[in-house]
């Protein structure tokens, strides 16, 4: 689901005719959401304020204000049965190696925390550098920064086929840079649990 619009709740009763509602959640980082609901005829309405909702029957749309009491009302089983939202995490690197810096090393037992507390969980764990060295070396350094977090999380007894892992190289610099340019924020992991 695009991140961008929220949390969008759909229900849809059969008690002789069919209905659907649609009720837009507030997204978790606050930022603002809309959805457009269209009718048979062609008309719209335009959701864009959390709990804003619709209810159509028989092709009409109707819309109405939701709160979090009729949310829980209706939909409370199924917002509890929703899995986590994904995660993700930052590790930092010493320059030129795979080893990372103290602040990372303690981060890195919440990462553990998260993959194991979620059912069914999985872990894409992304390698990054900065732009000192070459292409080619860059790209083989972030592959072993990945598969290095990858071990550490093994050893911590997360199953080794829960994380994927996954170089990029100097491509995707976190902070813009010119070439062989030293910077420590580059040289990282991301790690999305799942």
């Amino acid at each position: 689901m695009n991140k961008s619009l929220g949390l969008l709740c759909a229900m849809s009763l059969l008690a002789g005719c069919a209905s659907e509602r649609v009720v837009l959640l507030p997204t978790q980082d606050g930022r603002a959401s809309a959805v457009v609901i269209r009718d048979a005829d062609g008309g719209e309405v335009r959701l864009d304020r959390p709990y804003a909702a619709t209810v159509r029957q028989f092709g009409n749309v109707t819309e109405y204000r939701s709160s979090v009491e009729d949310l829980q009302a209706r939909f409370g089983a199924a917002l509890a049965a929703q899995p986590a939202r994904p995660a993700s995490y930052l590790l930092y690197f010493q320059p030129g190696g795979e080893q990372l810096t103290d602040a990372s090393q303690a981060e890195l037992g919440k990462v553990r925390q998260d993959i194991a507390a979620r059912t069914a969980s999985e872990a894409m764990v992304i390698g990054h550098t900065d732009s000192v060295g070459g292409a080619d070396g860059n790209d083989r350094l972030s592959l072993k920064r990945a598969e290095a977090v990858r071990q550490l999380l093994v050893d911590t007894g997360i199953a080794v086929d829960r994380i994927e892992v996954v170089g990029r190289g100097e491509r995707e610099l976190l902070v813009p840079t010119g070439d062989e340019v030293d910077e420590p924020r580059n040289r990282r992991v991301e790690i999305v649990v799942r």
